[in-house]
């Protein structure tokens, strides 16, 4: 058997795996996403967790209707959100940002995706591919929101200081529309870090009656 691929934005992670599970887990969904919830659309839509982690906000849109599609590359990270959140509806797919190649097989449409804690393990090259993966994953009025840590780097993590800026500008070259660009405190309150949050929407299509 071929070892699985080694993924520059999951290291550090699957060593880790119980303790980060329980470490996400104790942040609550509505807590960490406060500011932009009255952008979510309402259930029953198709959500995409990128990065799902410990499959905390993937369980709490499944909890409220949503079909929800949890994309996370780290096998023993994965195997644990799988536990936890056991008794929840959540497609599980093993694949990867910039490309997510096995989910593009089935050329699916998702009316909301996340992207907590995510995006800044990708460096420039694989950001511009990745945000136009995501956007050719965006149906007509859907929303991506993304989150974007500024802070130390962990030890035997991957990670750039990626700006809001750039991220608003890298959406808009593929259509996408900025709804909300604002700062939030670190959900863990360490002193040395915050976030960015970026929403950002695709326009709806729209039909000439003329």
């Amino acid at each position: 058997m071929n070892p699985a691929p080694t993924i520059p934005g999951a290291l550090g992670y699957g060593p880790q795996a119980q303790a980060l599970a329980a470490q996400y887990e104790s942040i609550a969904f509505d807590d960490l996403h406060r500011e932009v919830l009255h952008l979510f659309p309402p259930p029953p839509c198709a959500v995409l967790d990128i990065g799902a982690g410990s499959g905390r906000d993937a369980a709490a849109l499944a909890r409220i209707g949503h079909r929800v599609t949890a994309v996370e590359p780290t096998a023993a990270l994965r195997q644990e959100a799988q536990r936890i959140h056991a008794d929840m509806p959540i497609a599980w797919v093993d694949d990867h940002l910039p490309d997510l190649a096995l989910l593009h097989t089935s050329a699916p449409c998702f009316d909301l995706v996340l992207l907590t804690a995510v995006w800044m393990h990708l460096d420039g090259a694989e950001r511009a591919r990745a945000m136009q993966t995501v956007a050719t994953l965006l149906s007509p009025g859907g929303l991506v929101v993304i989150s974007l840590r500024h802070g130390p780097v962990p030890a035997e993590r991957r990670m750039f200081d990626v700006s809001a800026q750039e991220t608003v500008a890298l959406g808009a070259q593929h259509g996408l529309t900025v709804v909300h660009n604002g700062r939030r405190d670190d959900a863990q309150a360490r002193a040395d870090v915050h976030w960015s949050v970026v929403a950002m929407a695709r326009p709806k299509i729209r039909i000439n009656t003329a």
